[in-house]
């Protein structure tokens, strides 16, 4: 099992900037892909952006590219979420997620997940 604790999320003015952690902690020698994901009051969780598991490779949702960048630090056990240029439409609670296997953007394909940090940006 591995378990994940999200931190970093806050109120911010537009234009501002954040910077989400998570630390993951268990049997983190077998974790894989890692994600951020998203979830907004009445809509369905997004991802946001996905690293592989050595860090090679990422993948941002268009939504956000230019924006946020996705890092991971193995030695530490984890992956954080930079944003830059927040804009109001990126009010959600942000989800880190992990799996066992390579990189993977659904959020039924991550077997670990946090309980969430608020993030909250005013116009």
């Amino acid at each position: 099992q591995v378990q994940l604790v999200e931190s970093g999320g806050k109120l911010v003015q537009a234009g501002g900037s954040l910077r989400l952690s998570c630390a993951a902690s268990g049997r983190t020698s077998s974790t894989g892909a890692m994600a951020w994901f998203r979830q907004a009051p009445g809509k369905e969780r997004e991802i946001v952006a996905a690293i592989s598991r050595y860090g090679y490779t990422t993948d941002i949702s268009n939504f956000v590219k230019g924006r946020f960048t996705i890092a991971r630090d193995n030695a530490k056990s984890t992956v954080s979420l930079q944003m830059n240029s927040l804009k109001p439409e990126d009010t959600a609670v942000y989800y880190c997620a992990a799996r066992n296997g390579g990189m993977a953007v659904l959020a039924g394909e991550f077997d670990y997940w946090g309980q969430g940090t608020q993030v909250t940006v005013s116009s």
